[in-house]
C-alpha cells in the first residue's frame, strides 16, 4: 500500500451496519455466500443496522438476482473484471467501505476471502479475525468470535477491542438461507486503479482427481478406515450408486492411496453440508467431524457403539458394514459389486 492511498479510521464508531462479501467461482455463487447472508443477518440484528451484500466481477446482474434472499437489505453489483482478482477486489471493498462506512465487514474463510480479507482489514486498519465458527455481539462487550483450534479439540474465543472489524466465516457453520425475497440492488460503478492490479486470471487447471466436487453433492456416502482393504471399495461404491450419491472418505483412505484427495472430508481436506451425509467405518475424530457436522441429515455405520461418530449422527446403525452396507444396496434397488 502506497502512503497516497485512501484508507479509513479503524476507530471510528458506525451505526451498526454489516457488509458480507458474496463468493463466485466460474460463473456460480457459492454456498458460503447464502451462509454469510445468515451469518450477517444475525449479526446486523444484533447492532442494529443493515446487511448489505457485495458481489463484485462476473456476472453481477445474475448473481445479485440469486443473492435476492430473505434477510439481505441491499444487494450492491460491482460488475468490474470477469472473475476474483486480488487487487480488484481489494479496491472495491475499499471503496464499498468508504460509501457505507460499516461496523463489520464479512467475507468466507475460503480461498479467496483470505487471500483479500487481511489486505482488507490492513488498508481499513482495523482487527482481521479468521476462520470464526460463531459470532455474538452485546452493546457493552462488542463483538466475540469464537474459533476452533488444534483440530477443532479446544474452542477460543477472540474479543474484538474495536468498534470495526475484519472477519471471516467457516463454511458449514451457519444454515444457508434459501427464501427469496426482494432487496434493493444496485449497481455501483467503482473507478479501479488499474495501475495497482498486479495479476490476472488466464485460466484454470484442474487439480489431479478433480473430477467431482464434494461439496456440491446433496447426498454423501462417506468411507473410512473401517473398509479395511482397497479391494473392499467397490461395495461402497455401488451403495453410492443405489443412492444417487457422490463418494467422499476420510483421511485415511486418501492417505493410502485408494481415493483422491478431492474426496477427502475433514478440516485437512473439504467442508460438506450435503442433506444426506452416511458416515460407514468412520470413528469420528475431530478432525473429520469439523468437515461434517453441518450436514442436514447423518446416517453412521460402525461397530463400535462408543465410536464418536455416534455423538452427531442423526441415524446410527451398531453393525458389521460389510453385512449392513449389502442389505442396504439391495433394500434401495441397487446391484452388488
Amino acid at each position: 500500500m502506497s502512503d497516497d492511498e485512501p484508507t479509513a479510521d479503524g476507530g471510528e464508531a458506525t451505526d451498526g451496519d454489516v457488509l458480507a462479501v458474496a463468493d463466485h467461482r466460474r460463473g456460480t455463487v457459492r454456498d458460503v455466500s447464502f451462509e454469510l447472508v445468515t451469518a450477517g443477518r444475525e449479526l446486523a440484528d444484533a447492532t442494529g443496522g443493515e446487511l448489505h451484500v457485495a458481489v463484485i466481477a462476473g456476472d453481477t446482474e445474475r448473481f445479485a438476482e440469486v443473492l435476492s434472499v430473505e434477510g439481505v437489505d441491499v444487494v450492491h453489483a460491482v460488475p468490474n473484471g470477469e472473475e476474483f482478482n486480488h487487487d480488484v477486489y481489494r479496491q472495491a471493498i475499499l471503496a464499498l467501505d468508504d460509501r457505507l462506512a460499516p461496523s463489520y465487514v464479512l467475507c468466507p474463510n475460503s480461498v479467496n476471502g483470505l487471500d483479500y480479507a487481511p489486505a482488507v482489514a490492513n488498508a481499513l486498519g482495523v482487527p482481521y479475525v479468521s476462520d470464526a465458527v460463531e459470532l455474538a455481539y452485546d452493546e457493552d462487550d462488542g463483538l466475540t468470535a469464537t474459533r476452533e483450534m488444534y483440530g477443532s479439540k479446544v474452542e477460543t474465543t477472540v474479543a474484538v477491542d474495536a468498534p470495526r472489524a475484519v472477519v471471516t466465516i467457516r463454511g458449514g457453520e451457519w444454515s444457508p438461507v434459501e427464501e427469496a425475497a426482494e432487496p434493493v440492488v444496485e449497481t455501483v460503478e467503482i473507478e479501479i486503479d488499474e495501475s495497482r492490479i498486479r495479476s490476472r486470471v488466464t485460466g484454470f487447471a484442474e487439480t489431479a482427481g478433480g473430477d467431482v466436487d464434494i461439496s456440491d453433492a446433496d447426498v454423501l456416502v462417506s468411507v473410512g478406515r473401517g473398509i479395511e482393504e482397497e479391494e473392499n471399495l467397490p461395495l461402497v461404491e455401488a451403495l453410492a450408486d443405489a443412492l444417487g450419491a457422490t463418494l467422499s472418505s476420510s483421511r485415511p483412505i486418501v492417505d493410502n492411496g485408494w481415493l483422491p484427495k478431492n474426496r477427502q472430508v475433514g478440516q485437512s481436506g473439504k467442508v460438506v453440508t450435503p442433506d444426506v451425509y452416511v458416515a460407514i467405518g468412520i470413528s469420528g475424530a475431530v478432525q473429520h467431524v469439523a468437515g461434517m457436522k453441518g450436514s442436514d441429515t447423518i446416517v453412521a455405520i460402525n461397530t463400535d457403539p462408543n465410536a464418536p461418530i455416534f455423538d452427531i449422527a442423526d441415524y446410527g446403525i451398531v453393525g458389521d458394514l460389510f453385512e449392513v452396507v449389502p442389505e442396504l444396496i439391495e433394500a434401495f434397488g441397487g446391484e452388488g459389486p
